[in-house]
């Protein structure tokens, strides 16, 4: 290339080129040249950017209303802030997710893009910084170790909302199921053996009531990220922000986004302090563990045709085999299965990150950063393909399921009430020894009548607590 396509900017460590028309500037261009880890960017994930963004505009009003910066850098800032929230410039933030340097290439990435463009606004041209510097400006009673961490703090609040409609939409999906197959009887099981009978509907509204605490459960712990260190800057003590500005910047913020945010009544232990992204960690993991869970029992329900439970249908997607005419694999929930596994092994990462902190600062926030947005990206997908390509089209094989239901063992249960656990426990060994039926046996031995049998095994004594006569 030639060089009129290049401008060239210095910092401690001497000059660089950088692309005329790119807005930021020589630390940003060092960390392109200094980071090939992840193939994942800042620009990648939307919510950050704009998150960073926010952070940058509440800073920059908080200075103004303290009197440190003037009216018309502060416009400019302003301005370009917000145009970067609407969703303006975001190719200009290349930095990749893994980085050293605790977020100082995040940080000075933002600064450098919102002074460009802020000289920009005030008629000046890139890289003219005696008009509008970036750590002088932009970044002016801030350090990269209040920054940061605010930023990903509400980058993961606002891609947790995205998170909890998906959610919430597989929950109503699951519902859904529920009402349809209500009436639909079926073997429960413990430990892969015949348990008692209950219905599909049940199963289903089972699945939806157990996710549903998880929107409870990340709700919970989002709460503990609106718990922000502005104003401490470089490890609390609060050195080159003026007075007041902590409170007033997380109360910008807080209007600015419309969440509570609030300042850290200890600036010098919020620094360094990782405990929330560890809590909120474990609210993913613990819903990946759920997921998966469900999922296992698709595939188990959904197995044979032939050969297998064979209680349900999963809606066939793709041939299953290269080598096997017919077959028909679960491939969604097994791809959900993996983005499970993916989340639950993210969180051992963030664990680890978390510990690894040292004195007044934990420099590995930037891999704890990637993690979680990973996580919540990767969930939010692959409920989504859940629910659209798997949950909503499952029929139910109703007279298999009540075949089942007839040839049990296990509807022995029932009786223990009327004949007792000892009988119980004859009957079912000689259905099992003899192949014969429960019910068969149980007249036979003239245990009960035969009206007094089909009333204990009515439908409606078998799946809810009643009352019985002996």
């Amino acid at each position: 290339m030639s060089e009129e396509k290049f401008r060239v900017e210095s910092d401690l460590l001497g000059e660089l080129k950088v692309p005329i028309n790119a807005y930021y500037g020589v630390q940003t261009q060092r960390g392109i040249n200094n980071y090939h880890i992840s193939r994942k960017k800042m620009r990648d994930y939307p919510d950050y950017v704009v998150a960073i963004a926010y952070v940058k505009l509440a800073a920059v009003q908080t200075n103004h209303s303290l009197g440190v910066i003037n009216d018309e850098i502060s416009g400019a800032i302003s301005q370009a802030c917000q145009e970067i929230i609407d969703g303006k410039f975001h190719e200009d933030f290349p930095i990749d997710m893994m980085q050293g340097g605790a977020g100082t290439s995040v940080n000075m990435n933002a600064n450098e893009v919102i002074a460009n463009r802020a000289l920009e606004i005030m008629g000046h041209k890139k890289g003219e910084y005696q008009y509008c510097y970036p750590n002088d400006h932009v970044n002016c009673g801030q350090s990269t170790n209040d920054v940061y961490p605010t930023t990903i703090r509400l980058a993961l609040i606002r891609m947790n909302k995205s998170l909890v409609a998906s959610l919430t939409g597989l929950i109503s999906a699951l519902r859904y199921k529920g009402e349809e197959f209500k009436d639909v009887l079926k073997m429960g099981r413990t430990q892969l053996q015949d348990a008692v009978p209950m219905t599909a509907g049940q199963e289903f509204n089972a699945y939806a009531n157990n996710l549903e605490e998880e929107i409870l459960n990340l709700e919970r712990n989002i709460k503990l990220l609106h718990e922000i260190n502005m104003g401490g800057t470089a490890i609390g003590t609060g050195l080159n922000a003026v007075p007041g500005f902590a409170k007033l910047c997380a109360a910008n913020l807080s209007k600015l986004t419309g969440e509570p945010f609030v300042s850290a009544i200890d600036l010098v232990e919020a620094t360094p302090d990782t405990g929330a992204y560890v809590s909120f960690s474990g609210a993913l993991k613990r819903l990946a563990v759920k997921l998966s869970k469900i999922c296992n029992d698709f595939r188990l329900m959904a197995s044979g045709p032939r050969c297998g439970l064979n209680e349900i249908n999963l809606p066939p997607k793709a041939p299953g085999s290269s080598i096997m005419p017919g077959k028909v694999n679960p491939v969604i929930p097994e791809v959900t299965n993996q983005v499970c596994f993916k989340v639950i092994g993210n969180d051992a990462t963030v664990t680890f990150a978390a510990e690894a902190g040292q004195l007044e600062l934990n420099v590995m926030e930037p891999v704890i950063t990637e993690c979680l947005f990973e996580s919540l990206w990767w969930l939010h997908n692959a409920i989504d393909t859940l629910t659209e390509e798997c949950v909503l089209g499952i029929t139910v094989n109703k007279e298999r399921c009540y075949e089942m239901v007839k040839n049990s063992i296990g509807i022995v249960t029932a009786l223990n009430p009327y004949i007792g656990y000892k009988n119980s426990t004859k009957v079912a060994k000689e259905a099992l020894e003899t192949n014969r039926s429960v019910y068969d046996i149980v007249l036979e031995k003239g245990l009960l009548t035969k009206e007094e049998l089909d009333e204990a095994l009515d439908p409606k004594n078998m799946l809810a607590s009643h009352k019985f006569i002996k």
